[in-house]
């Protein structure tokens, strides 16, 4: 079973303008994680956020992340998920 599941994902990030200001950009780093969490079936410590991913979601600082971002999800044989920016 080498086979590693690749998935591309329109991640919408709504809910993070429910977070207060100063909290926003965290809020929708959490939001990523929970979302990819629940779509390929791991828990938190499985997950792997990319810096690219970071740093879209912190372009405009902490109080305007973006409403959605794609990314790609690769899930591979130890579990361990890799999150990027889709190209």
């Amino acid at each position: 079973m080498a086979d590693e599941v690749e998935r591309i994902m329109v991640i919408p990030l709504r809910a993070t303008k429910q977070a207060p200001r100063t909290r926003r950009a965290k809020r929708a780093v959490k939001e990523v994680r929970e979302i990819v969490m629940r779509h390929m079936k791991v828990d938190a410590e499985h997950v792997w956020i990319d810096a690219s991913v970071n740093e879209k979601l912190w372009e405009n600082g902490i109080r305007n992340p973006p409403s959605k971002i794609t990314v790609k999800a690769v899930k591979f044989d130890d579990g361990l998920v890799e999150v990027s920016l889709a190209e």
